[in-house]
């Protein structure tokens, strides 16, 4: 068993980690920690799942040009936070596949010269490696822990574009320290790829019949186990286990991780 998706009309992959199991038949508590893509279609007044929430805070992982392409559109009474994890990456003059996703499937002669051959995938775990050791990633996996940890966020849902590679690191490193076993951490991370694919048939569609190679579409689009374990092979080479990479790449004290635990465990 893992987070339950969330039926919204106007959010994309929206997710409630809540009821995810924990170690000692604990489970995460319902309507604190929620996952999703994108906000620039949330409608409160017009999707009564997502004014249900009583959102208080939504952290940002996107870059600013995916921010200004697409604005997030949150109530008023809702924080807004923007961490944008990818921008020493960017900085270093590398642009990650899970930022140009609909730029890379326009053009399938593009896509096959800097994707084919197994290049996606290489460029995926490359990106999976920075959410782990570069400052702007650790920056916003810190500001996701700390807020969890406040009682006075409130309902907090953490996103990107896609809600799936960004996101699902955030959720994975939540969900560990909260006690969750490996399995549950793939299995959570894994099953935002119907979704995702629901979300993207239509470009995945045309850039097939547009001659694409398939493979590289549901590269792109989809997540896969080596994904997320080139992040967690990160997290063992650097520091040896999750709880010192939480204590010293992210910075978050053992009172902060105590907090958030019992905050978020029932």
């Amino acid at each position: 068993m893992t987070a339950t998706a969330t039926p919204s009309t106007t959010v994309a992959n929206l997710r409630d980690l809540g009821g995810t199991p924990l170690a000692g038949g604990r489970t995460v508590r319902h309507g604190l920690v929620l996952r999703s893509g994108q906000l620039d279609r949330l409608d409160v007044d017009t999707d009564p799942v997502v004014a249900a929430l009583g959102l208080r805070t939504v952290i940002d992982f996107r870059t600013a040009a995916e921010r200004a392409a697409h604005p997030d559109r949150i109530p008023a009474d809702v924080r807004l936070l923007i961490s944008d994890v990818l921008a020493d990456k960017l900085n270093a003059g590398q642009i990650p596949a899970a930022t140009q996703l609909k730029d890379l499937l326009s053009d399938p002669a593009v896509a096959e010269e800097h994707l084919g051959g197994g290049k996606v995938q290489a460029l995926f775990a490359d990106t999976y490696r920075s959410l782990v050791n570069t400052a702007s990633a650790q920056a916003g996996y810190r500001l996701l822990l700390t807020e969890l940890a406040d009682p006075e966020a409130g309902p907090l849902l953490f996103h990107c574009t896609a809600g799936k590679d960004r996101t699902g690191w955030g959720a994975t490193v939540v969900l560990a320290l909260l006690g969750a076993d490996e399995d549950t951490l793939m299995a959570e991370y894994l099953s935002v790829n119907p979704a995702v694919k629901q979300a993207f048939a239509r470009m995945i569609e045309g850039f097939t019949m547009a001659g694409g190679n398939p493979d590289i579409a549901l590269g792109l689009i989809g997540v896969f186990p080596v994904y997320l374990e080139a992040a967690l092979d990160e997290v063992r080479t650097r520091y040896g286990s999750m709880e010192k990479y939480v204590r010293e790449g992210l910075g978050v004290s053992d009172e902060t991780v105590d907090a958030l635990r019992a905050r978020l465990t029932a």
